[in-house]
Order: structure tokens, then C-alpha cells, then sequence
């Protein structure tokens, strides 16, 4: 790709699973690169979808599950027409903490809601929008519970959601790296950090 292409690379994963470690790594090393980076996170990234995440992450009550589905899109619609996709047209590097595929795991696999009705409505939300890659960093429920435990800080409200809950989200993460190889990095978030930085970097090195 040429420098003025933009290049779209979203981490996707469990809870606790590492992803924001390695998006500032991997930020920190594009930039030294010479490329401009956004980084930015769903739900949020703009001023509507931090209180779109207010509602879903920290809202106190339930949220009806084809609700919060309704509420990831609408923040998904507007973080990609106003955020991402100008970034993309500025030929920059856009580095994204989880996208469509979380809603698909989460409210699909988690929720039980059904998983190709989440991802169409995601995908209509997001006029059709996919990342260049996206990097699935794979870790047992149980494992993550111990190093969000270990963080000492408040749950949010799918963090604590039961083992169950989170069992299915990994299953469906994993279905759907399974479905789409070409565009899923899978990776075992139980490595090093910098083994996990330097498999990332050399998936997107030849991207740059």
C-alpha cells in the first residue's frame, strides 16, 4: 500500500485479555514509523459514543439484550462516519480497542441473541465497514478473571457477567476468526507481552 492508503487494525479479545497493552505498543511503534495514528476504542471514540458508553457499561439496572445490541450500533454508526473513515481517507493508521465483532461475541454469543442478525445490523450501521486486520488476543475466562481481579478496580457491567456468560464470548470470538482467516490475527494472550507485540507487528509490517 502506498503511504497515503489508510490502514484500519482493530484488537478484539475477552475482558482482561491485554488489548489495550498491545494497541499502545503497537501505536507507539507505527508512529516511530513515520505514520500518523488514531487510536481509538468502541463504544466511544467521539463525544456521542462516550455516552453511549456510559449507558452500556455502567449503567445501573438491566439493559433489555436487544437494547444494549441497538445502543453498540448507533455509537458503531457514528464512530465510523464521523471518526474512523476520515481518518482512513487522511491515509492514516486507525487503531481500534474492539468493533463489530465484539457486538457479534457479546451480544450474540453472550446475550444469546441470534449472531448474523448482530453482525447485519453492525455491518448496516457501519455502511458495510471492515478493518484491514483485526487481532483476536484468545484467553481462557478464567485467566482473565484473575488479571482483572489482580487490577483491583470495578467491574463493568459485562466484566461481571457470570463464567458462563464469558465462556460463550470466547466461543464466539473464536467461530468467528474461523469464519474469516484472512482477516483475524488469533493470537494466545497467555504469551510475553513483547512475543505478542512482535507477532503483530509482523502481521502489519508488510500493510505499512
Amino acid at each position: 500500500m502506498s503511504a497515503t492508503t489508510g490502514l484500519w487494525i482493530t484488537f478484539e479479545g475477552g475482558d482482561g485479555s491485554g488489548k489495550t497493552t498491545q494497541a499502545r505498543l503497537l501505536q507507539e511503534w507505527v508512529e516511530a514509523s513515520g505514520r500518523t495514528v488514531v487510536r481509538t476504542r468502541e463504544p466511544g471514540g467521539t463525544e456521542v459514543g462516550d455516552l453511549i458508553r456510559d449507558i452500556v457499561l455502567h449503567h445501573r439496572g438491566d439493559i433489555a439484550p436487544r437494547a444494549e445490541a441497538l445502543l453498540y450500533a448507533a455509537d458503531r454508526a457514528h464512530h465510523v462516519a464521523t471518526h474512523v473513515r476520515p481518518a482512513l481517507e487522511r491515509g492514516e493508521v486507525v487503531i481500534q480497542d474492539r468493533y463489530l465483532d465484539s457486538s457479534v461475541a457479546y451480544q450474540g454469543a453472550g446475550r444469546v441473541l441470534d449472531a448474523a442478525e448482530i453482525r447485519d445490523l453492525s455491518l448496516w450501521a457501519a455502511d458495510g465497514a471492515l478493518p484491514d486486520v483485526t487481532v483476536l488476543l484468545d484467553l481462557d475466562p478464567a485467566a482473565a478473571r484473575a488479571r482483572l481481579d489482580a487490577a483491583d478496580k470495578p467491574f463493568d457491567r459485562l466484566e461481571a457477567e457470570k463464567a458462563d456468560f464469558h465462556t460463550r464470548v470466547r466461543e464466539g470470538f473464536l467461530a468467528l476468526a474461523a469464519a474469516e482467516p484472512g482477516r483475524f490475527l488469533v493470537l494466545d494472550a497467555a504469551q510475553p507481552v513483547d512475543a505478542l507485540a512482535a507477532a503483530i507487528r509482523s502481521r502489519i509490517t508488510p500493510l505499512l
